[in-house]
């Protein structure tokens, strides 16, 4: 079982998270944010990732800091969990509707951090009690934590809440394909270069 636990603590946030690659979707997340808690809890259930997240930022200031800590935190997860890649597939790619949203998402954990958020949230800029904006900030510590080149596409959509449900629910189908171990690779880095 590939698993990892962090804890990550500064003057803004406390974060204490577990995380199991091969789980079954079980998620615990209390991040003080509802919106966000609902996002991770999509991206542990159509991921098949076990999660357990428990944050105390301060949202007196506003969201920036949680979201992106958590970002950051998940991601280091993700790439301790991951050791050194051997035998995973490496890529994932999705188009995922989310009713009239649909967006694409495809990443490759090469080791080299590259995103390209191409997804805006017309009219209200607020999800909830969350801004907007800060559906970015979470992918953009994610990557830069486990580095990865991460893209995004809004095709379509009007609902911000489906926007933004559609592209944590495609990272999740997307991060599950590229870290499931193939067996056809017998163990190998997937790469040319030797490391990843």
């Amino acid at each position: 079982m590939r698993t990892a636990e962090i804890s990550r603590k500064t003057n803004e946030t406390d974060i204490k998270l577990s995380l199991c690659l091969d789980g079954s979707g079980k998620y615990s997340i209390n991040t003080g944010c509802g919106f966000f808690d609902h996002m991770l809890e999509q991206f542990a259930r159509h991921g098949g990732f076990d999660i357990s997240l428990e944050c105390k930022g301060d949202l007196y200031v506003d969201g920036h800091h949680t979201v992106e800590d958590c970002g950051i935190a998940l991601g280091e997860a993700f790439l301790k969990a991951l050791g050194d890649k051997r035998g995973i597939c490496r890529y994932g790619w999705a188009a995922l509707p989310m009713d009239e949203a649909l967006i694409l998402c495809a990443a490759d954990l090469s080791g080299r951090t590259a995103v390209n958020f191409d997804i805006t949230f017309p009219g209200e800029y607020r999800l909830g009690d969350m801004d907007a904006e800060l559906v970015k900030e979470f992918f953009l510590g994610f990557a830069r934590a486990c580095p990865m080149a991460l893209h995004f596409k809004k095709l379509y959509g009007e609902n911000n809440h489906h926007v933004a449900e559609g592209a944590f629910k495609a990272f999740a189908k997307v991060m599950a394909q590229a870290v499931k171990v193939d067996p056809e690779k017998g163990g190998a880095l997937p790469t040319t270069k030797g490391v990843l």
